[in-house]
């Protein structure tokens, strides 16, 4: 698998909601991460595909 950094669709982020909350994500694009601060979660997205897995979400208090 490469470490190339893939760039995500900004327009995709209009379309996502936290699977959590049901809320809107922001867009941290230095850690490549989709915000939900409602549920005090970070989804990453790897390879320019947000991953919204619960399993897979860093507390944003870490």
């Amino acid at each position: 698998m490469s470490d190339v950094l893939v760039a995500f669709d900004r327009r995709m982020l209009e379309a996502l909601i936290c699977p959590l909350t049901q809320t809107t994500l922001t867009y941290d694009a230095d850690k490549q991460e989709l915000v939900s601060g409602s549920a005090g979660v970070a989804f990453p997205i790897r390879n320019g595909i947000p991953v919204m897995l619960e399993d897979e979400a860093r507390a944003l208090d870490e």
